[in-house]
């Protein structure tokens, strides 16, 4: 289940500082016994839902509850105290950031999935771009969706990607760049027709092909892989090894497949 499945109906109004704080927000109790909290890239949100399914089946009396969001606010809510048991981020950034502050067992951090980056437009779109520099050339376009690689491995990705040899066009997009605080908000700018274009992981522009549609996929200077690790904090530790395993099994990965998501291997 969603983590914030039990507040449906209610809206948030409360500063996303902890995972905690969050909870405090409503006036919930933090994960109780047998609930194991993941937290994961909001690029994983569709695989990791199957994931959780499969897993509860497979560790009858475990309930998972998933939180899902930028991967650098994620790993910040569990550096503040939020209550985690697993780390999966969309980038070896974020990780690397999460070993740096401590709250990670580095012995448990594995690569579980790789990814691409494309360029999409919205579906009814008549821009007539097939790549980075033309959107960035041409007038008519004004609004660029771009996770903030401040904070969103997607960012980081793309603003690497349009730096790169062949791409010298990162300030030109930038200028027009309309930030977004995940992935996932990246590709719904996109898809409501909010903005001319924008960069998504492939599997994002996948789970929307009717409202989105790919221009072009860009080469990144590094393969985009996704991390995961058990938080060294967990008071689940155990059942989350077996979540990490149940992710990297034959069963994980093909539901990770199913969204697009590639095997580490086929980087």
């Amino acid at each position: 289940m969603t983590l914030f499945t039990r507040f449906a109906g209610r809206r948030f109004t409360c500063p996303v500082v902890a995972l905690a704080a969050v909870l405090a927000c409503f006036g919930a109790s933090p994960a109780s016994a047998d609930e194991l909290v993941v937290s994961a890239a909001a690029s994983l949100t569709n695989a990791f839902k199957d994931i959780a399914n499969g897993f509860e089946q497979h560790q009858p009396g475990t309930k998972v509850l998933l939180n899902f969001g930028a991967s650098d606010a994620l790993m910040q809510q569990i550096a503040n105290g939020a209550p985690a048991d697993v780390f999966a981020s969309a980038d070896e950034a974020a990780m690397d950031k999460a070993v740096k502050t401590g709250v990670i067992d580095t012995a448990s951090r594995q690569d579980f999935a790789a990814n691409s980056l494309v360029m999409i437009v919205p579906a009814d779109s008549r821009l007539a771009v097939d790549s980075p520099r033309a959107l960035a050339t041409m007038p008519e376009v004004k609004r660029i969706a771009l996770a903030d690689p401040a904070s969103v491995p997607a960012g980081r990705y793309a603003q690497s990607a349009l730096e790169r040899d062949g791409y010298p066009i990162w300030e030109a997009i930038k200028a027009k760049s309309v930030l977004a605080a995940n992935v996932r908000q990246c590709l719904d700018y996109v898809a409501r027709g909010e903005v001319d274009a924008g960069f998504v992981f492939g599997t994002d522009a996948a789970i929307a092909a009717t409202r989105v549609k790919i221009a072009a996929t860009l080469p990144t200077p590094t393969p985009i892989a996704y991390p995961i690790a058990v938080v060294k904090s967990s008071r689940h530790a155990a059942a989350a090894r077996a979540f990490v395993d149940y992710v990297r099994s034959p069963v994980g990965q093909s539901l990770l497949a199913k969204y697009g998501f590639k095997p580490v291997a086929a980087r």
